[in-house]
């Protein structure tokens, strides 16, 4: 009966040894993740292309990368930066950020050339001191000092922008974002289950076990970071994603119990049979859900490798204690799970759908599915083409806008809004400076930095990035003579007009820099910034997804093939999660591209969808999806093999797992919608597009086309070509299954009650 029954079986002998070790599992992972410390990764040394290069450079150099500052003055029109009244300003801005004793490098616009074209703006330029990392925790009193000169002049505008002011000000705004997310998925997710259970100690099993296997994930993760570095963003999704999955498939294992002992099994065999069934598709849409999250290995990006380790982890550690530690628990609560019942909410709860055994379930509860579904699903069967035709065609429509998809980068007042000082400060500073907040930085070694060689290559490549008009100036030196080291400034003249500013950054790699810097034999010259990174991150996505699709898919291919020994099934199940995940792309390009109704989920006109959703969806989702397609197909193979025709095998495994799956599709909803609350329009695109995709798949896919094509094909839904048939079987032995008490004597191909029966054909 395969390996998931025999993990089951010893779990259920062993009780209080599995239900322990998992517990000392979850407690030594975490103190030992505690002790060892998790190493984050470095954003720009994780990043491809040329950012990397220079944040290699500057690391050998040991030279820190300190948090850039900025004070915009900026006299009313009519006055100018040679103004008495201006200059007091500036010798006031300067004067105060030093005696905050926060700063280094302070320079007056009046040395540096910071003073924009038409003479109404300067710049003070400066670095805090210590560490980026924590430099917004810092500023603070540096944005007080810089406060209080701006009241004293209020006929000037006196505004603060860079590197730790923005964190800063975004941590303000939207620092408790994530938290809040995570902190409401977990009620959310118990809430929904009391609804399906109607139970307290049922509906909290599934919550417990999916945070134990969170928290054990975590300590893990702490250990493995020490080689693959880690992130808060891979923190929050391995929760939500940890959290997604454990519920699955506790729901999955508990239901299936819950439905052998009402059809009048004893606890232990009902056990046995859940482990058997429902214990094996956990362990197929895990193994699933890992190698679709392992496609993110090949985008080579830092925080896509660290989600990607981090949720595999996590899946994986959730899958082992479904299979293991909840059929220990449920022996030992016997009929105790039921525990706590809500009066209101039972007969809703068993209504639901979920009751009724595997195919070879009793008369009685095990007869019974949705009634929903049952009424959806006949004229589904009755008419298949005109069920595929319809729905498919609906997708298709759904989808048809996603071939227009345009994805890049969000800037700062897409992403953000209009609405934070910060944003306008930094609108402020590129009208006067054009790209003066987000210059591009051009690190140089050579083997003398101050040879007259390379002196002379500086600047003539500073001298003619203006020239050239990538730039408007003012082109900035920064030179580190001990390490060889030189930064130059360069403001690009496209600001934050995206498409001008990249243009620009190609014009400085492509004609500037040969032309001068590459003139000079052993010198490197990476161009590094914002833009930069932009580009380099956006190019590096999109040259990442074929190979990532095709390892996706041809795994999945390959598990689902080796799982139900059936080509047909293999190659459905990847066109119907194809067709989700198009769906899905396609309602984030009508919403987020054209605005269409981007009002009603608070998002604003962005334009485009945000570059790296798209290949983060595709295997979340493909993934995630899995879940369902195996469980349902499952249930349909299982009674087909156990006797009923193709038709009663659809109806009683769509009918008696749609509880499960409606029920596991609304906590994924659930909890994915949550981001669609938070502030960042990526956030929202995010919390637009996973829910979406799961709901079309729940209810679309698995309720209507799966089943309409399954009754189309009939008897071809399990063909297998005789050279595939030395393939390994990971198939169960359904016939093993023990049938029902008061089944005795009945063929075990024979009708279920209840169901709408063909004549039966001879058994497969």
């Amino acid at each position: 009966m395969g390996i998931a029954a025999a993990m089951g079986g010893w779990s259920a002998r062993h009780r209080w040894a599995a239900v322990g070790s998992w517990l000392l599992f979850v407690v030594l992972a975490m103190a030992i993740g505690q002790a060892a410390g998790r190493i984050d990764v470095d954003e720009d040394r994780a990043m491809p292309g040329e950012v990397r290069q220079a944040a290699t450079i500057i690391d050998d150099a040991g030279l820190k990368d300190a948090a850039g500052e900025m004070v915009l003055v900026q006299a009313a029109h009519g006055g100018t930066t040679a103004d008495p009244a201006f200059r007091a300003a500036v010798g006031d801005v300067v004067t105060a950020v030093r005696a905050t004793g926060k700063v280094t490098a302070v320079t007056s616009p009046y040395d540096s050339g910071a003073i924009s074209a038409d003479r109404r703006s300067a710049l003070v330029r400066f670095d805090m001191l210590g560490s980026a990392d924590d430099a917004g925790d810092r500023v603070q009193p540096v944005l007080d000092a810089v406060g209080k000169v701006q009241k004293s002049h209020q006929a000037l505008r006196i505004e603060e922008f860079g590197d730790a002011s923005s964190d800063h000000a975004l941590d303000g705004a939207f620092g408790d974002d994530f938290k809040t997310a995570e902190f409401s998925a977990v009620p959310v997710a118990l809430a929904i289950l009391l609804i399906a259970f109607g139970a307290l100690v049922a509906a909290l099993l599934p919550v417990m076990l999916a945070m134990t296997a969170f928290l054990g994930a975590s300590g893990v993760v702490a250990l493995v970071s020490h080689a693959v570095p880690m992130s808060d963003t891979a923190n929050s999704v391995m929760l939500l994603v940890g959290l997604a999955v454990g519920v699955d498939y506790c729901l999955f294992y508990l239901r299936r119990e819950r439905e052998e002992r009402e059809a009048g099994h004893d606890a232990g065999t009902a056990l046995r049979i859940a482990a058997a069934t429902s214990g094996r598709a956990i362990l197929i849409s895990g193994i699933t859900v890992i190698v679709a999250m392992a496609g993110l290995l090949f985008t080579g990006i830092g925080d896509f490798k660290a989600m990607g380790v981090a949720t595999m982890i996590v899946v994986a550690i959730a899958m082992f204690g479904s299979v293991t530690v909840l059929p220990a628990i449920l022996s030992l609560l016997g009929a105790r799970v039921e525990k706590g019942r809500i009066p209101f909410l039972r007969r809703g709860a068993r209504g639901a759908g979920g009751h009724g055994s595997g195919a070879g379930g009793s008369s009685g509860a095990a007869g019974r599915g949705s009634r929903f579904w049952r009424t959806v699903l006949r004229p589904v069967l009755r008419h298949p083409k005109a069920a595929v035709v319809i729905a498919g065609g609906l997708l298709i429509a759904v989808a048809a806008p996603a071939f227009g998809m345009h994805t890049a980068n969000l800037s700062m007042d897409q992403e953000l809004g209009d609405g934070l000082p910060i944003v306008r400060t930094y609108d402020h500073i590129n009208a006067a400076f054009p790209g003066g907040p987000d210059p591009a930085h051009v690190v140089v070694e050579a083997d003398s930095i101050d040879a007259p060689a390379v002196r002379t290559a500086i600047a003539a490549f500073r001298a003619e990035a203006v020239s050239s008009g990538a730039s408007k100036g003012p082109v900035t030196l920064t030179v580190h003579s001990r390490q060889n080291v030189a930064e130059i400034a360069v403001p690009l003249a496209g600001g934050t007009d995206h498409a001008r500013a990249e243009a620009d950054l190609t014009a400085l790699r492509d004609r500037v820099r040969p032309d001068t810097l590459g003139r000079v034999a052993g010198l490197q010259a990476p161009i590094t910034g914002e833009t930069a990174g932009s580009m380099d991150f956006t190019h590096k996505i999109t040259s990442s997804v074929p190979p990532v699709f095709a390892f996706v898919t041809v795994f999945a291919f390959l598990l689902m093939l080796l799982s139900f020994r059936s080509l047909t099934i293999a190659l459905t199940a990847i066109v119907l999660n194809l067709l989700s995940v198009g769906a899905a792309y396609g309602v984030l390009t009508v919403v987020f591209q054209h605005g269409w109704g981007a009002g009603l989920v608070g998002a604003t006109g962005t334009g485009a969808v945000v570059a790296w959703l798209p290949l983060f969806l595709f295997v979340i989702l493909f993934g995630l999806s899995m879940d369902y397609h195996v469980f349902v197909v499952s249930r349909i193979r299982e009674a087909r093999m156990r006797g009923l025709t193709t038709r009663g095998a659809i109806e009683h495994g769509i009918t008696t797992t749609a509880g499960v799956v409606t029920s596991a599709a609304v906590i994924m909803v659930a909890v994915f919608a949550i981001f669609g609350t938070l502030s960042m329009q990526s956030m929202k695109q995010m919390g637009l597009g996973l829910p979406v995709a799961v709901l079309i798949d729940a209810t679309v896919i698995r309720g209507v086309l799966l089943p309409a094509l399954m009754m189309l094909l009939g008897e071809r839904n399990w063909y297998l070509p005789r050279w595939l048939r030395r393939l390994p079987d990971l198939t169960h032995d359904e016939s093993a299954l023990p049938p029902p008490p008061g089944a005795a004597g009945r063929p075990v191909h024979g009708p279920v009650p209840g169901l709408d029966q063909e004549q039966v054909p001879d058994r497969v």
